[in-house]
């Protein structure tokens, strides 16, 4: 029994020693599956930098086509402003023709009817037409030195159109009527109009002047005198004011 137990124990020491000195050998898949894991990795990395890489032209291309489509919006945007500007300038142009063959025609009319004789009482120059029309067709009447027609064209024009912007200079016309035809009397009661109703129009010098002519025509001197004196002193450095100068000196001379 002894023996027997002896040389199991020699046995089982035997295969333990057997064991000790075999070492296995290192195990590869370990390392295989390192190597795998490293080759992942760079792919990866290549796949990741090939996406950003495309992403990248993807976004450039898109970031072109968008300034490409700007443009084209900013070329249309121009080209329909462009268009526009030039319909409204041919349409302004258009409706200026418009006007000025509408006044031209009605200047002709107001002619035509006048050419027959003088204006009746009430009658304006262009029935129908503006203030400015029918100021135009009496001032027509007086560059052709019709000064009776004039005269009653602007009268007729102060009736109706008392408001006009135009109405200082349709006074002073009317008065400038009856100074050209020597109704000396009528000219300065039209000229003190000017003065009194139209205080801040231009041609309050003129009429000023004018007034110091007629009351020398009446040979009223010291009411010419101090309307001449005035012009001087009240517009100084004005051509109403040189001949009202000159008259006084005249007057002077003449010892009136």
């Amino acid at each position: 029994m002894k023996t027997t137990t002896t040389v199991i124990l020699l046995s089982v020491s035997t295969a333990l020693g057997g064991c000790t000195l075999l070492q296995p050998v290192d195990d590869p898949v370990p390392a295989r599956l390192d190597e795998l894991e490293r080759r992942m990795q760079a792919i990866e990395r290549i796949v990741k930098n090939q996406s950003l890489v495309n992403l990248t032209q993807q976004v450039g291309s898109m970031e072109r086509r968008g300034d490409e489509i700007q443009g084209r919006v900013e070329t249309l945007e121009h080209s329909a402003g462009t268009t526009t500007e030039r319909q409204r300038q041919l349409y302004a142009d258009l409706d200026q023709r418009i006007q000025e063959l509408e006044s031209s025609l009605r200047a002709s009319n107001a002619v035509s009817v006048m050419e027959g004789g003088s204006l009746s009482p009430g009658q304006l120059p262009v029935p129908g037409g503006s203030d400015r029309d029918n100021y135009q067709a009496a001032f027509e009447l007086l560059k052709e030195q019709r000064y009776e027609a004039a005269a009653m064209a602007f009268q007729q024009f102060l009736l109706t159109y008392p408001d006009s912007e135009l109405a200082d200079n349709a006074q002073y016309w009317l008065a400038e009527s009856h100074y050209v035809t020597q109704k000396f009397s009528d000219a300065l009661g039209a000229f003190e109009v000017v003065i009194r109703d139209f205080p801040r129009s231009r041609k309050v010098p003129d009429a000023l002047l004018k007034m110091g002519y007629c009351n020398y025509e009446l040979k009223r001197w010291e009411a010419a005198r101090m309307s001449l004196t005035r012009v001087q002193e009240d517009y100084e450095d004005t051509t109403a004011a040189r001949l009202a100068g000159q008259r006084l000196q005249r007057m002077a001379e003449e010892g009136v």
